[in-house]
């Protein structure tokens, strides 16, 4: 047998032990399997380097402690994300209805035009003042995918705007021409 197949079938056997070690680390044993398996894919990947059995396990603890360390760095990223996100959200009923007044009414009539994703992400944040962290959480979404997601929704929804009302909402829509008739019709994405 050879020295990788010898150190995978003691890793394997270690399984418990590895999760045991995860599972107050991340939260919940889901979570810690989610790590174990990432874990012993970047192991069989590196695995070529031990050079003999005995230090295997010592090896893959300390590859479970890197992966934990970058998850933590990574969550840490999130959250200031969320914050700067959270932060820049309408507070009170004063600064909602200065937003609601600033922007033509044409926004929630291209929202439904959207991808459905992007539809929901702009209705949920922008329109109706959910945080991005509530947002992300009831979607099931990290923090960061939320926020990637809610930029391009708004990417997508300026380019619809721009298509439909010309340069007018460049300018934050003063003189918006939304209502008068024969105004050009935009189609829903696909």
């Amino acid at each position: 047998m050879s020295l990788d197949a010898r150190v995978v079938e003691i890793l394997v056997a270690e399984r418990r032990r590895f999760l045991a070690f995860l599972s107050p680390r991340v939260g919940s044993p889901e979570e810690a399997e989610e790590v174990l398996q990432l874990a012993l894919v970047k192991g069989l990947e590196k695995s070529e380097g031990l050079r003999d059995e005995e230090s295997a396990v010592a090896w893959f603890y300390r590859l479970l402690r890197n992966i934990l360390v970058d998850r933590h760095r990574k969550a840490q990223r999130e959250s200031r994300l969320l914050a700067a996100e959270d932060a820049e959200a309408p507070r009170t009923t004063e600064d909602t209805d200065a937003l609601e007044t600033s922007v033509c009414a044409c926004v929630a009539e291209l929202t439904d035009t959207l991808k459905p994703e992007y539809s929901e992400a702009i209705r949920r944040v922008d329109l109706e003042g959910t945080p991005v962290s509530v947002f992300a959480r009831e979607e099931g979404l990290t923090a960061n995918n939320a926020a990637v997601r809610l930029h391009r929704a708004r990417q997508a929804l300026g380019k619809r705007l721009i298509e439909l009302c010309g340069t007018c909402c460049t300018h934050g829509c003063v003189d918006c021409a939304c209502g008068e008739a024969g105004r050009p019709r935009v189609t829903p994405e696909s």
